[in-house]
């Protein structure tokens, strides 16, 4: 499996703001099924942000975009994806460097 961070925000494209307020309530219920499916882990609102914070633990790449795309409000809006890898798979690069070398 592999994890992914996932910045949303709202980008309400070709709809009003009225529109897309409307329509926010399926993203939200759309978004609930995947915790419930355990596709995605963690989720957050970022305040202040018009958007969320999500982490998603997928199988593939393929598997990532279709629980992104297939957000009934995917359309309006814009998505960053950060890979993730746990911190002891990288951390052991450090062990052969000194502090401050």
């Amino acid at each position: 499996m592999a994890k992914f961070a996932i910045l949303a925000t709202q980008a309400p494209n070709g709809i009003t703001g009225e529109d897309y307020r409307r329509r926010l309530p399926e993203g939200v219920a759309y978004m609930k099924g995947l915790l419930e499916r355990g596709v995605v882990t963690h989720a957050w609102t970022r305040v202040g942000a018009s958007g969320g914070l999500f982490i998603a633990d997928v199988g593939s790449h393929e598997e990532l975009l279709a629980a992104l795309y297939d957000n009934p409000i995917s359309a309006h809006l814009d998505f960053e994806v950060v890979p993730l890898t746990d911190f002891g798979e990288f951390s052991g690069s450090f062990e052969s460097t000194p502090v401050g070398e």
